[in-house]
């Protein structure tokens, strides 16, 4: 089946959040939501996963997942503010746990953090399926860019968070703790085996040089020939060899301290402490 796919740009992040609608009815799931986050005043803000709730009263959709692809590292999580709002059931991979346990201790979390994956309704495996009405999905895990990223193929479309970018701008940094090359090239292979027509969505564009528009929609055929760092038959070791220098130039992301506190958590803040404020903390030299 051909899911109807609504895409929500979000420039304060780059990041692409989805409404996936089976055609036959009405229900939908949303995919890597974004909650607006100003880090120098710390403030919240909900005008990006606000549009989606408008996008999906006006047009009667039943959601009914929230899937988060990974754990973002450059934008906050609006799940639970839309699962409230909308209903929903937050699902992301099961690898969660390894991600939990190793930023549990980067935070210094304690034992009242959970690292089992209990804050989300919902922990996929590779092979798993689940639907949306009637469209069948199906769990790809694809690690690299973090140990817990998935891919969702939903009919003919596959939404691959960060693994894959547009073809012109490549792939995903692999330099956050349990990320791997060598890795991420066997994962991108196993997206490349899906059928050449399939529809793939991504989950951030930045404009490749020459580009004057932001882009998100490609093709598993325009990805084996044309994507920059793995098209036309790039050999694994060149790729780790390209990947690897790449991410020892790169800037951590703006947003990774408070994104990861609260992604791990499945979009919730921190506990609130005894007066009702809610803190984040910043590790020094632990990132």
């Amino acid at each position: 089946m051909k899911p109807d796919v609504t895409a929500f740009f979000d420039e304060g992040t780059n990041t692409i959040s989805y409404v996936v609608r089976d055609p036959a009815g009405s229900a939908c799931a949303i995919i890597d939501s974004v909650l607006d986050f100003d880090y120098a005043s710390g403030r919240t803000g909900t005008d990006s996963a606000d549009r989606i709730i408008a996008h999906v009263r006006e047009a009667g959709l039943d959601v009914v997942w929230l899937l988060e692809t990974h754990v973002h590292a450059d934008h906050l999580s609006a799940a639970p503010y839309l699962q409230e709002r909308l209903g929903g059931r937050i699902g992301i991979g099961e690898k969660i746990r390894l991600v939990q346990d190793t930023f549990g201790k980067v935070f210094n979390e304690g034992t009242e953090f959970q690292r089992d994956g209990s804050q989300f309704d919902r922990l996929f495996a590779e092979g798993d399926s689940f639907h949306i009405g009637q469209l069948r999905g199906e769990v790809l895990h694809t690690p690299g860019h973090t140990p817990a990223c998935l891919t969702y193929v939903i009919g003919d479309a596959a939404f691959v968070g960060d693994t894959l970018f547009m073809p012109d701008f490549g792939t995903a940094r692999c330099d956050f703790p349990g990320g791997s090359s060598k890795m991420l090239y066997a994962s991108i292979q196993k997206i490349l085996t899906l059928p050449d027509e399939t529809r793939i969505f991504v989950g951030h564009d930045y404009k490749a040089p020459g580009r004057d528009d932001y882009a998100w929609e490609t093709t598993v055929a325009e990805e084996k020939a044309k994507n920059v760092h793995v098209g036309a038959g790039r050999d694994e070791d060149s790729f780790v060899r390209m990947r690897d220098e790449r991410d020892a130039t790169l800037e951590m992301p703006r947003l990774i301290i408070p994104s990861l506190q609260v992604n791990m958590r499945a979009g919730r803040m921190p506990p609130a402490d005894d007066d009702g404020g809610v803190f984040l903390k910043v590790p020094v030299n632990r990132l």
